[in-house]
């Protein structure tokens, strides 16, 4: 038997399906599994030995398309479900399985704060996809596979960092996703650890000034009220520097992660780690919560407007900010 399961994007949904390609794997005798994505994210499934082919949409989806045919699937599990992988399951002609995405449920959180969401985690909705194939959940939870030359050795970080730090993913999709870095300063105080900041290039400026305010050498960036914190943290900006799999890598030696909802916290998800998982504009009954690892939710539930949208803003609608300026960073870590 031959299936394709298709996830175009992004990082942490991909990594939410490997729960799918593991089940159909190990539970169907003989199964062949292909995965199509885009050639972004082939860094996230390269290595996973649950996959036996992997396909991109790197040109036109025709090409893909005419790709795909040769392969002569038995069916499709399509865990994307939008306009191009209708296209492909219609082209392919051959039975196919779909995820429900619960928009109209979703709608109704958003617009109206009526809450008909299902208690699932996605991860749970993705393997109810493929229910009708005969196969059930196991208990192992995320996959994530790194090769061993993209380990990041941690006598690369400064020496301080190498016996124990804690992981801070500071980026995310949209920036209602994201603290403003005046609050990121508040919560890598409030964490006192050594601490590797983790992004994109998209967040390296950011990450440059939270370093350099533990350095006392803040900048006009940041108002004076800031200077009354204890300031005892240390600080080691990767953001930019490091390719996904070596943030990986630093996700997954970290003794805690803190991260927005992002595609490092399900990788850190798949490492087992503990997780403080910070939420802004979205929420987590949409059913992306840390999967199968202890997790703490670090978010304001006291707003009406909240959830403003089921993805993000590039700005808070309202202008206030509050879901983000008005967190409360209720933890403690062990000593």
């Amino acid at each position: 038997m031959k299936i394709l399961i298709i996830r175009f994007s992004s990082i942490g949904d991909i990594v939410l399906t490997t729960p799918v390609i593991r089940v159909l794997k190990t539970k169907l005798g003989g199964v062949e599994i292909h995965f199509a994505t885009k050639r972004q994210y082939e860094d996230v499934l390269k290595c996973n030995p649950y996959i036996d082919k992997l396909h991109f949409l790197d040109l036109s989806i025709s090409v893909l398309i005419k790709e795909l045919k040769a392969e002569k699937f038995d069916c499709i599990v399509d865990l994307h479900n939008n306009l191009r992988t209708k296209l492909i399951k219609f082209s392919l002609g051959v039975k196919s399985y779909s995820y429900n995405k619960i928009n109209i449920e979703k709608l109704l959180m958003v617009k109206f704060k009526i809450n008909k969401l299902p208690p699932l985690h996605i991860v749970d909705r993705y393997l109810a996809t493929v229910a009708p194939l005969g196969v059930t959940a196991d208990d192992k939870g995320l996959d994530y596979y790194i090769s061993e030359n993209e380990e990041f050795p941690l006598e690369w970080l400064p020496e301080k960092f190498r016996t124990d730090y804690v992981a801070f993913a500071i980026g995310g999709q949209h920036s209602t996703k994201q603290l403003p870095v005046k609050r990121i300063i508040e919560l890598c105080d409030k964490i006192n650890r050594p601490i590797v900041l983790l992004g994109g290039k998209e967040d390296a400026w950011n990450g440059e000034l939270v370093e350099q305010f533990f350095e006392n050498n803040t900048t006009d960036e940041l108002s004076s009220d800031l200077k009354i914190l204890n300031k005892k943290t240390i600080v080691f900006n990767a953001c930019g520097k490091l390719k996904l799999n070596q943030s990986a890598s630093l996700v997954r030696q970290a003794q805690y992660v803190f991260t927005h909802d992002t595609g490092l916290m399900h990788i850190a998800a798949a490492y087992k780690k503990e997780i403080f998982s910070i939420w802004g504009n979205t929420i987590p009954s949409f059913g992306m919560y840390p999967y199968r690892t202890k997790f703490t939710l670090l978010e304001n539930k006291s707003l009406r407007c909240r959830p403003c949208s089921k993805i993000g803003f590039s700005k808070c609608p309202k202008g206030h900010f509050k879901c983000m300026n008005d967190i409360d960073f209720d933890f403690n870590l062990p000593a």
